[in-house]
């Protein structure tokens, strides 16, 4: 399905200038297969072998998936089911070097995300920041069930009614790295700032901060120049505000909260559908 002639390699196998080594890693879960280095970058033809497979795979779930959406045209349920696709992470392959995932970069931290359900029109795409922990409140509403008061998300209708609207100021993840240390990471609509922190005392040990704009591999890390020092400490502060700053202002989602009963599907139905393999 792809023959390697046609498979690129990633065309910024180095690490981002600037960037603390906390925020590398040796892709260690890779290494421990057969046939993987010990040590060191992976030879070119093994590295279009790794990514030729990961492409299959992709394939492989895409076909997957529509077979169950097409069972569920054929079993008459279509109509009055909500789907939710998504992926538990990103995955490196290549980029600065890296492979696998266990980073705080964009290719570890982004992943899929399409909902679909037959009350609101399908085939809409948005580029504003939405999170996994959004997908519980937004099946309780889609489903007409109330959500719980201790849901740190915020359920996606109103978004998926209106693409362009006004939206979260930032998006949040965070891993960890050896010696007590902790990445908090926060995505906004054009920024990654990235703290690396002690879990002790909270001392700050490394800084990140990558312009999507102008650098949209996160090639330089722009943390120490002394032209974004201003900008750093906005960010700063809007790490420090969590979640619950970034959240849009929402009726409709304290109007989910009150809901008691499933709400009847309407409109015309809408299921956002993958591509598929026949």
């Amino acid at each position: 399905m792809y023959p390697p002639e046609t498979v690129d390699l990633a065309d910024n196998p180095f690490k981002p200038k600037g960037t603390p080594d906390l925020a590398m890693t040796n892709w260690g879960e890779l290494r421990n297969y057969a046939g993987m280095p010990k040590k060191g970058p992976l030879a070119d033809n093994q590295a279009r072998t790794l990514i030729r497979g990961y492409k299959a795979c992709v394939s492989y779930t895409d076909a997957q998936i529509g077979r169950v959406l097409d069972e569920l045209e054929r079993l008459g349920l279509a109509d009055r089911t909500v789907v939710v696709l998504w992926g538990d992470h990103g995955w490196h392959l290549g980029d600065h070097g890296l492979w696998c995932k266990h980073t705080n970069f964009e290719s570890a931290t982004r992943a899929p995300l399409v909902l679909a359900s037959p009350a609101v029109p399908g085939g809409k795409r948005t580029r504003r920041l939405v999170e996994f922990v959004d997908i519980y409140p937004s099946t309780c509403e889609l489903a007409g069930l109330p959500v719980p008061d201790h849901c740190e998300g915020t359920s996606l209708v109103p978004l998926m009614q209106d693409p362009e609207r006004t939206w979260k100021t930032a998006a949040f993840s965070q891993y960890p790295r050896g010696g007590g240390v902790m990445g908090y990471t926060m995505r906004t609509d054009r920024y990654r700032f990235t703290r690396w922190q002690k879990q002790k005392g909270g001392e700050a040990v490394a800084v990140e901060l990558y312009d999507h704009q102008e650098d949209p591999q996160e090639n330089f890390n722009l943390a120490a120049d002394s032209e974004h020092q201003g900008l750093m400490g906005r960010l700063a502060k809007q790490l420090d505000a969590g979640w619950k700053a970034a959240r849009p202002g929402l009726d409709s989602f304290e109007k989910a909260r009150r809901v008691s009963r499933p709400a009847a599907p309407v409109g015309t139905p809408g299921i956002i559908r993958p591509r598929r393999r026949r």
